[in-house]
């Protein structure tokens, strides 16, 4: 297969997961759809990681040329509705809304700053002289922490969720490798990060992956008071 396509077929096979939960949970939909819709978005700060930490052939060359790509906004898409989802399927809980007087409890105080607490990471660690992955992964964690301070219910969500999409990301990671031998060695700029790799996947794709995991699985109800059913 051309390198020129990989990443293209690569980001697209993340909706293939994502059109089926959406089909047969009706009840996910919701906290699927608002949470690719606003992971999408995302897909826009692929500059910030061309060349320095990648640098994917893309369709019609945009990520060379310009450092925005179509496929990031696919990946995105894909990967936020899953990472929202993925401990209610296992579990089998609906999403409930948190009562007024319950979002007057003391856990609740620092509401807001808990949703900041990640884009103020990155903006901060951003300047550092190292690959712009590590405030990225920085940031996804900071952001499950203070998640987890502030909604002490969404524990277990945000540890478990964040197992799960680490096993969701690894299978797919292995799928590249698969269909394109040696892709990761050649569009990954292996010389800027850390050299740590578990087979063939660099340390990085899989702190991100958990990372990410950790914090999107409860940033719906994070964001939108909501709750798992007990």
């Amino acid at each position: 297969m051309s390198d020129q396509y990989v990443w293209l077929l690569w980001s697209s096979a993340f909706l293939i997961p994502w059109g089926i939960v959406y089909w047969w949970f009706p009840r996910q939909r919701k906290a699927m759809l608002w949470s690719s819709l606003f992971t999408m978005p995302f897909g826009l700060s692929e500059p910030l990681f061309v060349p320095e930490y990648w640098m994917p052939p893309s369709l019609f060359n945009l990520a060379e040329n310009t450092g925005f790509d179509i496929e990031s906004l696919i990946f995105c898409f894909g990967i936020g509705g899953i990472g929202s989802v993925f401990y209610n399927l296992f579990t089998r809980k609906k999403i409930e809304t948190v009562a007024e007087c319950e979002r007057k409890h003391s856990h609740h105080k620092f509401h807001y700053h808990a949703l900041a607490a990640p884009f103020v990471i990155f903006i901060i660690f951003y300047f550092f002289p190292w690959n712009p992955i590590y405030p990225s992964i920085l940031a996804m964690f900071s952001g499950a922490i203070a998640t987890m301070l502030c909604r002490p219910d969404l524990k277990q969500k945000t540890w478990v969720g964040g197992l799960l999409f680490l096993t969701y990301y690894a299978i797919f990671l292995a799928g590249l490798e698969w269909s394109a031998p040696g892709y990761i060695d050649r569009v990954w700029n292996m010389d800027g990060l850390s050299g740590i790799t578990i087979g063939f996947m660099p340390i990085e794709e899989l702190l991100f992956a958990i990372g990410f995991g950790m914090y999107w699985s409860g940033v719906y109800e994070h964001i939108n008071w909501r709750k798992l059913s007990t």
